[in-house]
C-alpha cells in the first residue's frame, strides 16, 4: 500500500550527520543568512526597548497627573508626544528589518528546496532500474514532495525563531534586570516548573504525532487504491470490505489524532498558567516596591510588559528543537536518496559516425544475468543475430524472454558474459546513444496526460505532422484518431480511459514506427487487440520489419510463425533454436507449447 500522505516524523538515526549535510545547501547563501540573523537581531533588539522607551511616557503622565492635583504644575503633553513619536519609528524601524529578514528567508528555505528536488531529480535519472524494483513510487514521491517541503517549511520559520527568540530572552532578562532585580528573581523562579512540563509533554506528545502521520498515511494510502480501482470493487462487490477497512483506519487515526492535538494543546494554558503566576508574583512585588518608592510607575509597567515577553522565546525554542528532530528525519530520508549508488560510469567508445553505421546485429555472448545475485535467471546465453532478422522468444513465464531485452536495451547490467552490437560491446556505448538504436513496444501500455500529437511525437521529438500521420497509417492507427472529435488533438486524461486499450497499443505502435529504429523490440505487442486489428497490425509490423533486426516477446505462438529465428527458453537457458517449421518437426518443448495453444483455440 502506498504511502503518499506519510512524513517522516520519527527522530534521525545521525542527527549530527544529515545537518552538516543540510548544511552543505545553505553554504551559497551563508551571506544572506549573515544578513538574516543581523536583521532578526536588529528587529528584536528594536522590539525589546519599546516597553522601557513606553515606560518614560507612563512615567511623564504619571508625574504629570500628580503635579497638576498637588497644584506644582501640570502634564507635558509636548514630552509624553515626543517619547511616543519617537518609539512608534523603533517599531516602524523593527517591523522594516522584520520584512527584509522574512524576505530573505523564504528566498533561501524555496531555494534550498529548488536545489534538493533538482538533485533528486537527477539523482532519478542516475539510479539503476533495480533501485526501482526494491522502493515503491509512494516512498519515492514522498521523499520528493513531503519532506522536501518539510525541510523548507522549518527552515523558513526556524531560521529566524532561533535568532529572535534567543536574542529576546537574553535582551529581555537583561531589561528586567536594569529595571529591578527582585522582581527579575521573581518572574524566574517559576522558569524551572515550565520547563519540566514542558518537557514531559513533548516526550508525551512525540509518539502520537508520529502514529498520526502513519495513520494518515494509511487511510491515504487506502483510499487512493480503493477509488483507482473503484470498477474492480464494484465487480466484486467489494464495497463493505472497502469501508469496513477504511472503518479501522479512520478509528485509528481519530484515537491518535486527538490525543497528539490534546496533549499538544495543553501545552499552551499550562505555560499561560505559569506565567499568570508569575504576572501575580511580580504585580504584588512591583506594588509593595512602589509603595516604597523603590521603582517608578512606568517600570513597573515596562516589567510586567517584560514578563510576558519572557516565557514565549522559551516555549518557541522547545518547539523548534522538538522540530528539528522531524526536520533532520526528513533530511535524512532525503540524503539516503542521493547517497544511494549511481548506474556505473559510462566510458563511450563508440563514434558519432560509427553510431551512423549501426546496421543491427546482436551477439550474446555466454549472458549471465539475476535480478537477486544469489537467484540467477539467465544461466548461459549465447546466440548471433544477423542484421535485418527477426528473432522471436517464446517460452513459459519466468523464463527469462522480456529480460533478454531489458539487458540488451542495458537497463540493467550483466552478471558476467557480453552483448554486442555489430561487434560493439553495450557498455561501449552511452546509454542515450544505445537507446537511440532501439524502438520498443510494451505489453503495458503507457501514455502522457497530453494530446494524440504530443504522445505520438515522444518518439522523435522534431517529427513533422506528415511524418507522424504516415506512422499511424502504417499502425492502422490514423482511421480511429480521425473518428475522434478533435483528431490529433484530442486530450487523452491522466489514467487514459478515454480510449481502449486497442487504442493505447495502437498509438504505442505508431510512436516505434515514428521512432524508425535500427532495432524493434516488441513485447506482447498485439496482446491487447482483437483479431481483426491484429492482423492489420501485423501488415504494418512486416513494412517496419523489412531490413531491421527484431526481437518479438511473444505467447501467442500463431503470431510469430514468419520469424527468421524462434529461440525456445526454459529456465533462463535456450532449450532449443530454428524456424518454425524445423521447431515443429523437432517435436519437442516447442511443438509441445505450440499444440497445446492450436487445441485451446481449437475447442473455442
Amino acid at each position: 500500500m502506498h504511502r503518499h500522505g506519510k512524513v517522516s516524523t520519527e527522530k534521525a538515526k545521525d542527527f549530527k550527520g544529515t545537518i552538516k549535510k543540510l548544511f552543505v545547501y545553505l553554504k551559497p547563501y551563508y551571506l544572506k543568512f549573515v544578513l538574516i540573523m543581523i536583521f532578526a537581531s536588529g528587529s528584536t533588539i528594536f522590539s525589546i526597548f519599546g516597553p522601557k522607551i513606553l515606560a518614560k511616557a507612563t512615567d511623564q503622565l504619571s508625574e504629570g497627573i500628580f503635579a497638576k492635583v498637588s497644584h506644582t504644575g501640570g502634564i507635558d503633553f509636548e514630552a509624553i508626544a515626543q517619547i511616543l513619536i519617537f518609539l512608534g519609528c523603533i517599531y516602524l524601524l523593527s517591523a522594516f528589518l522584520n520584512y527584509i529578514q522574512g524576505y530573505l528567508t523564504s528566498g533561501i528555505s524555496q531555494k534550498v528546496a529548488y536545489d534538493l528536488r533538482k538533485d533528486i531529480s537527477e539523482k532519478m535519472n542516475s539510479l539503476p532500474l533495480s533501485y526501482f524494483d526494491k522502493h515503491s513510487s509512494g516512498d519515492i514521491l514522498s521523499r520528493v514532495t513531503n519532506d522536501v517541503d518539510l525541510i523548507a517549511q522549518s527552515l523558513n520559520q526556524s531560521m529566524t525563531q532561533i535568532v529572535t527568540s534567543s536574542v529576546t530572552l537574553i535582551g529581555v532578562f537583561i531589561m528586567m534586570i536594569s529595571i529591578n532585580i527582585p522582581m527579575t528573581l521573581m518572574a524566574l523562579c517559576v522558569l524551572p516548573v515550565s520547563m519540566f512540563l514542558m518537557s514531559m509533554i513533548m516526550k508525551r506528545t512525540q509518539k502520537y504525532f508520529f502514529k498520526q502521520q502513519e495513520g494518515l498515511g494509511n487511510v491515504n494510502g487506502h483510499i487512493e487504491e480503493m477509488y483507482g480501482a473503484h470498477q474492480v470493487v464494484k465487480a466484486f462487490n467489494g464495497e463493505d470490505a472497502s469501508v469496513a477497512q477504511f472503518e479501522i483506519y479512520n478509528d485509528e487515526l481519530y484515537h491518535s489524532a486527538w490525543k497528539s492535538q490534546f496533549f499538544s494543546g495543553l501545552m499552551q494554558p499550562i505555560t499561560g498558567f505559569i506565567g499568570n503566576v508569575s504576572y501575580v508574583g511580580v504585580c504584588l512585588l512591583g506594588g509593595f516596591l512602589a509603595s516604597g518608592k523603590t521603582i517608578s510607575i512606568g517600570d513597573i509597567q515596562a516589567f510586567i510588559q517584560y514578563v510576558r515577553q519572557f516565557n514565549q522565546p522559551i516555549t518557541q525554542l522547545a518547539q523548534i528543537m522538538n522540530q528539528f528532530q522531524s526536520t533532520a528525519a526528513a533530511a535524512e530520508r532525503v540524503f539516503e536518496f542521493l547517497d544511494e549508488q549511481q548506474l556505473m560510469e559510462e566510458t563511450p567508445k563508440v563514434s558519432n559516425q560509427q553510431l551512423d553505421e549501426i546496421e543491427g546485429s546482436v551477439t550474446f555472448d555466454h549472458v549471465q544475468f539475476g535480478y537477486n545475485p544469489k537467484h540467477t535467471i539467465i544461466h548461459d546465453f549465447s546466440m548471433h543475430v544477423h542484421s535485418g532478422q527477426s528473432v522471436a522468444i517464446v517460452g513459459p513465464t519466468g523464463a527469462g524472454k522480456t529480460t533478454i531485452v531489458k539487458l540488451l536495451m542495458r537497463f540493467y547490467e550483466l552478471n558476467s558474459g557480453h552483448i554486442m552490437i555489430d561487434g560493439h560491446d553495450i557498455k561501449d556505448f552511452l546509454r542515450s546513444d544505445l537507446r537511440s538504436l532501439f524502438g520498443m513496444v510494451l505489453q503495458d501500455t503507457w501514455l502522457f496526460g497530453g494530446t494524440i500529437r504530443e504522445n505520438l511525437k515522444y518518439g522523435k521529438l522534431d517529427a513533422s505532422d506528415e511524418e507522424m500521420e504516415k506512422a499511424c497509417q502504417l499502425a492502422y492507427a490514423d482511421h480511429f484518431i480521425h473518428t475522434l472529435e478533435d483528431g490529433y488533438d484530442t486530450v487523452i486524461n491522466e489514467e487514459s480511459s478515454n480510449i481502449s486499450q486497442g487504442q493505447k497499443q495502437l498509438l504505442t505502435i505508431a510512436r516505434a514506427f515514428l521512432a524508425n529504429p535500427k532495432i524493434l523490440i516488441l513485447d506482447e505487442a498485439t496482446s491487447s487487440v482483437d483479431t481483426r486489428t491484429e492482423v492489420l497490425i501485423q501488415k504494418g509490423m512486416d513494412k517496419l520489419m523489412e531490413g531491421r533486426t527484431c526481437f518479438i516477446i511473444a505467447h501467442r505462438l500463431s503470431t510469430i510463425k514468419d520469424a527468421n529465428t524462434i529461440i525456445v527458453m526454459r529456465d533462463g537457458d535456450i532449450v532449443e533454436l530454428g524456424n518454425h517449421e524445423t521447431l515443429l518437426e523437432k517435436n519437442g518443448f516447442y511443438a509441445d507449447l505450440y499444440r497445446s495453444q492450436f487445441e485451446s483455440s481449437k475447442v473455442e
